[in-house]
């Protein structure tokens, strides 16, 4: 009994010194003074508890739109030449293909065009492809919603045209069922991108992006607690901008869109570089830095937010350093897909490669491509 009672105040203590005032508001406002009255609300944290059932909610959604997108089957290819091939190729896999010479009498092709066929062939036909195009699909898809509801939300606030508007009256900012629902919403997508990491298409920058959604969580969950709610609709329209053009490049990407994914990538580069490296930290870094402090004093509360601001932006220097990889493949004819996916199987490849891949196939060999 004595234990428990020690635990219970032990925990109080916790409680109390990490709710205390001075850590998430500046002086000389307390809690007591975000109390809900006279028509304003404040942002509590047991406002977040919905996060978790709306996280699982978008999973099930996910897994309805992935299972009607996979029947689109967007990813099959649609030439003539090829749907003949593709037949040919159906009624003769299961006996092993090492006749090259044959293959191209039979469809009028040079050799070159049937080792590059059977390339792209198995890169279609890779486990991942179509798993990729419908995780980027979904991404796409919350990210266009997203955007449009921020932009929908905030262009008729005062702070959306001047920053400045941010702080006024800061903390006592009463919140806006705007504001509430595109908090929830965000947080639950993001919630939710951790439950699904596990299963999702594994890529280079796997621990970059397991860093950004728990800094973006922490940001957002922090910014709700403190009454950053202004800043942070912000911030999450910024983010969800670029985001928008990069889901849809991959999926013409992974489609074969070659011409429009390229199209694509070139304007996401450009909006990237400006709402990621000049928006975000020299307008609002700058007024989350400098404007608050014509108000009121440095807090804990203040350094953290920055901080967390920062790590956000060290992240946008490393994936821009991709981009620019990227681009610099781009400009030399070399770009083959996403730079932070595993690599294909690379279509100008030795024909000694493609001669040695087949001839030590046997009739199940090509099981990605049943």
């Amino acid at each position: 009994m004595l234990l428990l009672c020690l635990c219970v105040f032990h925990r109080a203590m916790l409680s109390e010194w990490f709710w205390w005032d001075r850590l998430w508001l500046p002086r000389p406002v307390t809690w007591v003074d975000l109390q809900d009255s006279e028509g304003r609300v404040y942002a509590r944290v047991s406002h977040l508890y919905i996060i978790l059932p709306v996280a699982v909610l978008l999973l099930g959604l996910r897994a309805f739109y992935e299972r009607y997108t996979h029947k689109l089957n967007v990813i099959e290819k649609t030439s003539l030449h090829q749907h003949k091939f593709t037949c040919w190729f159906l009624l003769n896999s299961a006996g092993g293909i090492a006749d090259i010479k044959g293959v191209c009498k039979k469809l009028g092709w040079s050799e070159r065009q049937v080792e590059r066929w059977f390339r792209r062939r198995r890169n279609q036909d890779r486990p991942g492809l179509l798993k990729k195009f419908k995780e980027a699909s979904w991404r796409f898809a919350f990210y266009l919603c997203s955007s449009f509801g921020g932009v929908l939300a905030l262009h008729d606030k005062p702070w959306f045209y001047d920053l400045r508007e941010v702080w006024a009256g800061f903390p006592k900012q009463s919140l806006l069922d705007s504001q509430y629902w595109y908090y929830i919403i965000e947080m639950s997508f993001y919630g939710s991108l951790l439950f699904s990491v596990a299963a999702d298409v594994k890529r280079k920058d796997f621990k970059e992006q397991l860093v950004h959604h728990w800094a973006t969580l922490t940001l957002l969950s922090f910014s709700w607690c403190a009454n950053y709610i202004r800043i942070g609709t912000l911030v999450m329209l910024v983010h969800d901008t670029s985001d928008v053009l990069l889901e849809s490049a991959k999926m013409f990407n992974y489609a074969g869109w070659e011409t429009t994914c390229n199209s694509i990538f070139v304007v996401f580069a450009l909006v990237f570089m400006v709402t990621r490296l000049i928006i975000f930290p020299f307008w609002l870094i700058h007024c989350t830095w400098v404007y608050p402090l014509d108000q009121f004093e440095p807090f804990f509360g203040y350094y953290f937010f920055n901080v967390m601001l920062v790590v956000l932006l060290l992240l946008h220097v490393f994936w821009a350093s991709v981009i620019l990889r990227m681009v610099k493949k781009f400009i030399f004819g070399k770009l083959k897909g996403d730079e932070r996916s595993d690599e294909e199987e690379d279509e100008e490849g030795s024909e000694e490669d493609y001669t040695h891949t087949y001839s030590n196939e046997s009739g199940n060999g090509l099981s990605n491509g049943h």
